[in-house]
């Protein structure tokens, strides 16, 4: 795939982990955002900010301080840079009986605790960032 040339690529739960939680640690995004689970692979393009995380099996999560269920694909795939996840796929957030995909996250800067999931419906939903923080 032309979007992975030149990417770095990391195996497995360990070293996958380390590489996600590094790359939302570098672009400034909460560390619990993405509670990945049976990690085959984590890549990351930085000339062209593309980053990509296959799992094994699809993980849903709730996130309990906004009682807010989050469905994580097996593939998700975006591009990341300061502040923001663009054209974002694999993941969804549930909306009473629906499920829309989030196309794109973006954190307030200069910081203000909020955080904005926009959905390719154009709904945007704000929640506290420390809802997203590592362990939550």
């Amino acid at each position: 795939m032309a979007e992975k040339e030149g990417g770095v690529v990391k195996k497995g739960q360990n070293e996958g982990i380390k590489m996600a939680v590094a790359l939302l640690e570098e672009f400034g995004l909460p560390l619990g955002l993405l509670p990945l689970a049976d990690i085959i692979e984590v890549g990351f393009v930085r000339s062209t900010g593309y980053m990509w995380i296959l799992q094994a099996r699809k993980v849903e999560h709730k996130f309990q301080m906004i009682s807010k269920l989050v469905s994580y694909d097996t593939e998700i795939t975006g591009y990341i840079e300061k502040n923001q996840i663009k054209k974002l796929k694999g993941v969804k957030a549930k909306e009473l009986m629906l499920w829309p995909p989030v196309g794109e996250i973006t954190v307030d800067d200069p910081p203000a605790g909020k955080i904005h999931f926009k959905s390719f419906a154009g709904i945007t939903k704000t929640f506290p960032v420390e809802a997203f923080a590592a362990g939550q």
